[in-house]
Formats: structure tokens, C-alpha cells, sequence
């Protein structure tokens, strides 16, 4: 066990939760690019494997490969990094048994834990405290049969729901699915964001403004600051 172990056990309270395996692509520290956190200092936990094949995926490096470790030493490495917020990502995070378990662990160390997941699986199995960014996928994605609808009902107002816009039919989707579920009563908050390179971020604006639809516009933050295909920012 590495030598910090015993303190992080102590802190969370199990050596058996802190050895429970994951297979991580990578831990890093950047800023955080989308959501309502967009901007701030946040530790990233990329997970490896993903169930869907999103047209327009931008990490498809984390569907296979990564590094073979315990939970104990993804919390190591984040406690380093030293960053109150966390992310956890992937590929689809919760593919993997124990990304709660690895939630958990974080939040026992006092920081905030976003997890980014695509919706096709349950997120209740994250802990309650975990703010879920939940990305429905749309049409344009080719993975729309993929959502888990029941997954709306499990929305806390702590949580968010992304929307990625390739098309005016992928809008035309979402505006229906919005105003369908109520989602922005269900929710802290509902994003739409422009796939990167393919519709013009000010058609997508001028339609939610034309629709005075309740959500939040979003570009990629972190594809603005360094080159779009860039690894671990």
C-alpha cells in the first residue's frame, strides 16, 4: 500500500473501499471547461471504457487502455493535486463498479464531486451528494436508443443536464425533451452546447433566444484555451 494509505483510510474509514480497482486513462489538474463550474480550478478523473460510440466523441482515447489501479491510488494522486473540486469522467465513468466508490472517497476528503456521465446508465449509483452532469444524447449523436429515460426522475436541483447540438433537428430534439420533462424545474440547471466544429454556435444562440428556451448556452471552454484535440486539459 502506498505510504499515505493509512491516513487516507483513516479518513474514510475502510481499507477495503480504498482497494477496490479501477482502470484510469488519466489525473489531472486544469480548469474546468463546461457546466456551470466552467472556469474553475478542478482536478480531472478520467475513467477508461465506454458502452457508446458518440459520432462526434472527442475522447475516444479512453475507450480502451488506461492504467490498472486501486481507488486508493486515484485518491492519492487527486489529494496531491490539491483542488477542492473533482471531476470524474471517462469515456462513461459509471461502466466501472466502483467510480461510486471512488466518489465517496473524495467527498470523505471534503471536496466537491462532479460526475459527467452520459446518461445510459442508472446515476444513482453515485452517492446523493455527487452533482451529476448528465449529457441525454440527441439524435446527431447516433446513441439517442442509448438514454436511460428513468434517469430524469433521479435529477436532484443540485444536478445538470447537457444537451450537445450537432443540428437544428438535434435542437428542435432537445427543445421537445425540455419542455416535455420540465427539466429546468427538475434541475439546477439545463445546458445546450455546440458540436465543436460542425453547427455555428450563433445559429444555436439565436434559436434558444428565438424559443426563449430556460437554459443555459455553453461552448467548450477548454478547446478555446488550448488546441481542440489536446489531451489532459
Amino acid at each position: 500500500m502506498k505510504p499515505h494509505a493509512q491516513e487516507l483510510a483513516g479518513v474514510v474509514g475502510s481499507m477495503e473501499l480504498l482497494t477496490a480497482p479501477l482502470i484510469v486513462t488519466e489525473v489531472y489538474k486544469s480548469i474546468q471547461g463546461e457546466s456551470t463550474w466552467a472556469g474553475l480550478p478542478c482536478i480531472f478523473v478520467r475513467l477508461t471504457g465506454c458502452p457508446l460510440r458518440c459520432i462526434w466523441c472527442d475522447t475516444a482515447y479512453a475507450f480502451n487502455g488506461g492504467t490498472k489501479m486501486t481507488v486508493g491510488d486515484a485518491l492519492e494522486q487527486c489529494v496531491a493535486l490539491d483542488c477542492a473540486l473533482v471531476e470524474i469522467t471517462g469515456g462513461e465513468p459509471l461502466a466501472q463498479k466502483h467510480c461510486g466508490t471512488l466518489a465517496q472517497c473524495l467527498l470523505d476528503r471534503g471536496m466537491t464531486v462532479l460526475c459527467e456521465t452520459s446518461g445510459a446508465l442508472p446515476i444513482d449509483r453515485l452517492p446523493a451528494a455527487v452533482i451529476k452532469i448528465m449529457d441525454l444524447k440527441c439524435p446527431g449523436s447516433g446513441e439517442c436508443g442509448k438514454n436511460d429515460w428513468s434517469n430524469i426522475g433521479r435529477l436532484s436541483p443540485r444536478d445538470e443536464v447537457k444537451f450537445v447540438i450537432a443540428d437544428r433537428t438535434d435542437y428542435e430534439w432537445s427543445r421537445g425533451v425540455i419542455r416535455e420533462h420540465r427539466l429546468p424545474s427538475r434541475c439546477h440547471q439545463v445546458l445546450l452546447s455546440p458540436v465543436f466544429g460542425s453547427v455555428d454556435a450563433r445559429d444555436l444562440v439565436s434559436w434558444i433566444l428565438e424559443d426563449q428556451l430556460d437554459v443555459r448556452f455553453q461552448l467548450q471552454l477548454h478547446k478555446f484555451v488550448w488546441p481542440p484535440d489536446q489531451k489532459g486539459v
